[in-house]
């Protein structure tokens, strides 16, 4: 099983990054991390290549991303909530995805055969709200052909309880690794 995990966290040990690691100590077979804020992919630029023309014009590390993607069998985005959405960072990443809605849209194709799970993961120590944040990661899951999601997982008042201390997000944590692992 590969799975893809793309973390939205600028904070390298922070309360999302305590979740990936606990998350990767599980026996994974194999995984690909994309940190958001430390990878080199540029966001969409709406040069509309894709319209006619698979895959992007952009030529940076989002190119290895689009293979792994066709290779995996997982997706997880994980990410803090910064006015109740994902981060700017990760949507920039999630803007590539463009690609695989012009190939439906505009081409009449399928950007990817392969079926795959995606999960959720939100941190925050705001308000509470999780709607719109899960809604956009629901999104790009779909465009990445996720055709089962998992409930999101959130830990909630990360300010004063770091997440990696929450009981219910750590026993999400298990049921998101035991729903990738179940091949049924």
């Amino acid at each position: 099983m590969k799975t893809l995990i793309l973390n939205g966290s600028p904070r390298i040990n922070g309360d999302t990054s305590s979740l990936i690691k606990k998350f990767t100590e599980k026996k994974i077979d194999k995984y690909k991390i994309v940190d958001a804020y430390r990878c080199n992919i540029s966001a969409c630029i709406d040069c509309r290549n894709c319209w006619k023309n698979s895959g992007c014009s952009i030529n940076d590390e989002m190119q290895d991303i689009y293979k792994y993607i066709q290779e995996c069998d997982n997706i997880l985005i994980a990410s803090p909530l910064y006015f109740s959405e994902l981060t700017g960072k990760l949507l920039d990443v999630g803007s590539r995805l463009q690609t695989y809605f012009c190939a439906r849209f505009f081409r009449n194709e399928k950007p990817i055969a392969k079926s795959k799970k995606g999960a959720v993961i939100l941190v925050g120590g705001g308000d509470g709200h999780i709607d719109k944040a899960y809604s956009t990661a629901c999104t790009l899951l779909h465009h990445m052909n996720c055709s089962d999601i998992h409930e999101v997982v959130y830990s909630h008042n990360t300010n004063t309880r770091p997440a990696i201390n929450d009981k219910n997000t750590l026993m999400g944590l298990n049921s998101i690794y035991d729903f990738f692992m179940n091949n049924e």
